[in-house]
C-alpha cells in the first residue's frame, strides 16, 4: 500500500493533513488530488522529510539543485549549498553529482536537509559504466535498474527518469533535420548515445513495468525526465519535444494507475510567446498531472544573468498553470554553481513562483499588506512581509535616512510622508 492507494481508499495520512494546513486547503482536497493524480507528496519510507505538496490548486513550488561535476568535487561545498538552498526557501532539492564518490555525496546531502530530495539515477549508472567498463555506452540494463533501486533505498523521494526517450523520438529527431541547440539534457544525451551504440530500445521505456515495481516498492515519486527538451529557444516546441511529451503523458497515466505518484517534466528553453501553449498542452495531454517546468529560459543571450531570464519564464509558466519550477542560477551555461549562485537562484525562482501564483491562485493578500505598510511607512511590517527580509534590512541599514520614517531614495520629499501630512488615504 502506498499513498495513492491510501488516497483512493479514503484514508487521510499525516502528510496530507500537513500539506493541507500549510496550503490553506482542506485535507479532503489534498486526498482527492492525490487519488486523481493531480497532486503528489514526494515521500520515502527510509527518511522523514518536511512534506510538500505539488500540483493543481497549491502554491507553485521551487526546486534547487546541488551536486559535483567531473571538474569540481568538493563535498563540503555541496553540503553548504544544500543548507543554503533550504535556508533560502527552496521547497525541494535535487542531488545531481557526476564527479567523486556519488553514493557518499548523495548520502551526505540527504543527511543535511529536511527537504524532499530528487535524483537522476541514469547519471550514476552511465558514469559508473565509464569507470567500470571504459565507456558509458557499455552500461547494462541491470546496471541501470540497480542504480534506481540503490538510490531509492538511500531515501531519495523523487527521481527524474528518462522514460519518454524511445526509438520513435530518436527517429523524429533525425527526420526533423537535427536542432540548432542540439540536446541540452545530460540524461537525454546519455540515453540517446546508449541506444544508438547498442541498437536497442531505451530500457526505461521498454521495461517500464519493471521500473514501476521498483518505484512503488520504495514509494518513490516518478518525474518523467524531459530528455528531448530544447537547448535553444529556436528549437522550442518542435516535433521531437512533443513526441516525448505524448509518450511521457501515456506513461504517467500508467504509473498512476499502478500506484506510483507522477510528475511530468516540461521544456527548458522557450520564447515567451510559446509558454502558455506549452503549459496548456502538457496539462491537457497528461490529464493535469503536476507539471515541472525546467526554467524556462526565454532568451539565450544572457549568460551570467540566466537566473533572471528563467524567472521571467517561470513567472509566466506558473501563471498559466505550471506547478513546479526548477531554479536556474547565474552560473547556468558557465560554471558549477557556488553558494552565492544557489542563493540567488532560489530567491529569483521564489519571486517568479509568487508572481505566477498571484495570477493562477489569486494569492495577493501579502502584496496588499505590503502596499499598506509602505503607505504607512511601517518598516518592520515591510521587512516581515518581504520574500527576503535579510537583504531588505541590510540595504536599508547600509543607507539609513535621517528621518526614520522614510528612505534615502526620496528623503524629505517622500510621497507617502507628504500625503500623510495632508490627507488621510487609508483604505
Amino acid at each position: 500500500m502506498g499513498i495513492i492507494d491510501d488516497a483512493k481508499n479514503g484514508k487521510m495520512t499525516e502528510e496530507m493533513k500537513t500539506v493541507a494546513e500549510e496550503e490553506g486547503v482542506t485535507p479532503e482536497f489534498v486526498r482527492r488530488g492525490i487519488a486523481s493524480g493531480k497532486l503528489v507528496i514526494p515521500i520515502s519510507p527510509y527518511r522523514e522529510t518536511r512534506p510538500v505538496g505539488i500540483g493543481k490548486g497549491l502554491r507553485t513550488k521551487v526546486n534547487a539543485t546541488v551536486g559535483t561535476s567531473s571538474d569540481i568535487v568538493d563535498l563540503d561545498m555541496e553540503i553548504r549549498k544544500t543548507r543554503i538552498a533550504e535556508e533560502a526557501g527552496a521547497d525541494t532539492l535535487m542531488e545531481l553529482s557526476t564527479g567523486g564518490d556519488l553514493a557518499e555525496i548523495r548520502k551526505k546531502v540527504i543527511e543535511n536537509t529536511s527537504l524532499s530530495v530528487g535524483s537522476v539515477p541514469l547519471y550514476q549508472a552511465f558514469i559508473e559504466a565509464i569507470r567500470k567498463y571504459g565507456a558509458g555506452v557499455d552500461m547494462t540494463e541491470d546496471d541501470l535498474f540497480r542504480a534506481h533501486e540503490e538510490q531509492a533505498r538511500a531515501g531519495t523521494n523523487f527521481m527524474a527518469i528518462h522514460t519518454g526517450i524511445n526509438s520513435i523520438c530518436v527517429e523524429r529527431l533525425k527526420r526533423q533535420g537535427g536542432r540548432f541547440g542540439g540536446l541540452c539534457s545530460r540524461g537525454g544525451a546519455f540515453m540517446v548515445a546508449w541506444m544508438l551504440h547498442n541498437e536497442k530500445e531505451n530500457p526505461l521505456y521498454s521495461e517500464f513495468d519493471y521500473l514501476l515495481e521498483i518505484l512503488k516498492e520504495h514509494e518513490v515519486t516518478l518525474s518523467t525526465g524531459n530528455g528531448m527538451r530544447a537547448g535553444a529557444v529556436h528549437d522550442a516546441t518542435d516535433r521531437t519535444q512533443v513526441q516525448e511529451l505524448i509518450i511521457n503523458s501515456e506513461l504517467a497515466d500508467q504509473a498512476h494507475d499502478f500506484g506510483v505518484q507522477t510528475i511530468v517534466e516540461g521544456p527548458g528553453h522557450i520564447p515567451v510567446d510559446e509558454i502558455e501553449a506549452n503549459v496548456k498542452v502538457m496539462k491537457r495531454l497528461s490529464n493535469e498531472k503536476p507539471f515541472y517546468m525546467l526554467g524556462p529560459l526565454v532568451t539565450d543571450i544572457a549568460p551570467g544573468y540566466d537566473h533572471l531570464v528563467a524567472a521571467i519564464g517561470a513567472s509566466l509558466a506558473s501563471a498559466y498553470g505550471a506547478d513546479f519550477i526548477c531554479y536556474v542560477t547565474p552560473a547556468e551555461h558557465l560554471a558549477l554553481p557556488n553558494e552565492s549562485d544557489v542563493r540567488e537562484g532560489v530567491m529569483a525562482s521564489r519571486i517568479a513562483a509568487h508572481v505566477g501564483d498571484m495570477i493562477k491562485n489569486g494569492t495577493r493578500d501579502r502584496d496588499l499588506a505590503m502596499g499598506r505598510a509602505r503607505r504607512d511607512m511601517y518598516w518592520e511590517e515591510q521587512f516581515d512581509l518581504a520574500i527576503d527580509p535579510v537583504v531588505a534590512r541590510e540595504v536599508r541599514a547600509d543607507r539609513s535616512p535621517t528621518d526614520s520614517k522614510v528612505c534615502t531614495m526620496c528623503g524629505d520629499f517622500c510621497a507617502h510622508k507628504i500625503v500623510a501630512e495632508n490627507i488621510d488615504l487609508k483604505k
